[in-house]
């Protein structure tokens, strides 16, 4: 889930600067954080969202949604896509796995037959 630029926005811009995916939009004067776009600075160099930490307001004018399902289900959909997004991801993830699972009973095989020989 996206934060979202609340009230207390002094409409001082600069979480415009230093958003990472460029994800805080000015639409007719007022600032808003475009959620197609927002990762919550999540697979950034940065741990701390960095339109809130770079906000000059007391309490930070952006915030984000109490609710633990909308959150969780956004963190899901969005990793699903990282994996949809490479077609042959799973074809690829098969093939390496089965060739060190091969990999293993070969030199499994080979340490039984070396032993019992």
């Amino acid at each position: 889930m996206a934060y979202q630029v609340t009230s207390q926005c002094i409409s001082c811009s600069l979480c415009l600067s230093v958003c990472p995916t460029n994800a805080v939009k000015v639409v007719d004067g007022n600032h808003w954080i475009d959620p197609e776009l927002c990762t919550n600075c999540l697979d950034t160099l940065y741990s701390v969202p960095q339109c809130k930490a770079g906000c000059p307001t007391c309490n930070g004018c952006v915030k984000k949604p109490n609710d633990y399902w909308e959150g969780w289900f956004a963190s899901y959909h969005r990793s699903l896509a990282k994996l949809t997004k490479k077609q042959d991801y799973w074809e690829r993830w098969f093939n390496y796995y089965s060739t060190k699972f091969s990999e293993q009973l070969s030199r499994h095989q080979s340490k039984v037959v070396g032993v019992s020989g």
